[in-house]
């Protein structure tokens, strides 16, 4: 899972345009749609107590692949995998943990198969406003990450040019174990924080 930086002088909408023709030149046919959306919460301030600790973020996730399924994520934790259900068991922490509404923020968009791989270009939104382009890249026919990471890079270069990404972190620890949903869910968690970080810092010269 990558981000995309917009093209310059073009918008978010125009960058995906770009992206998605790239890769229906290629060949690639379109799968229907996807969605990943991710909710916050955090820790609610009468569980912090006085000790001075901080509150933990807890990340809320779906993903339309897996539609029976919850992610719940920590930063730098772990990942419960859990029922569709379990946003009716945050409700009930509410007294544990608070849901920061303002910070909602999700990826839709196209899902693409060229051969054996499978690519789903998103524009990233938080409330009314695109804020990115994320592409995840699949190669479905294999399970252990680090034997088709090169095969991955190639393909991505393909369409993505000089913004194919570095090795992701998930895959550091990964080794030859196999990669799962809840490593992808990892990456668009970093990815999320990533453009949710870029959204905080001030621009020069807009008043």
């Amino acid at each position: 899972v990558a981000q995309v930086p917009v093209a310059e002088g073009k918008s978010v909408q125009q960058t995906v345009e770009l992206l998605t023709r790239k890769l229906e030149l290629l060949g690639a046919e379109k799968q229907g749609t996807f969605c990943v959306d991710c909710e916050t919460y955090h820790t609610a301030a009468s569980t912090i107590g006085s000790q001075g600790q901080t509150g933990k973020l807890m990340y809320v996730m779906h993903n339309s692949e897996y539609p029976l399924s919850c992610f719940a994520l920590f930063e730098n934790g772990p990942c419960l995998i859990a029922d569709a259900n379990f946003d009716i068991l945050m409700v009930k922490l509410k007294g544990f943990f608070q849901n920061a509404k303002a910070n909602k923020i999700e990826s839709r968009g196209t899902r693409y198969q060229y051969c054996d791989f499978l690519v789903k270009v998103g524009t990233v939104t938080m409330g009314p406003s695109a804020r990115g382009i994320s592409v995840e890249v699949e190669y479905c026919p294999c399970v252990i990450a680090n034997d088709c990471w090169s095969l991955l890079m190639e393909f991505m270069q393909s369409f993505m040019g000089s913004h194919a990404p570095g090795v992701p972190s998930v895959f550091s620890t990964k080794h030859d174990s196999v990669y799962g949903p809840a490593d992808t869910m990892v990456q668009y968690m970093e990815l999320f924080n990533k453009i949710r970080k870029q959204q905080q810092v001030p621009v020069a010269g807009i008043r």
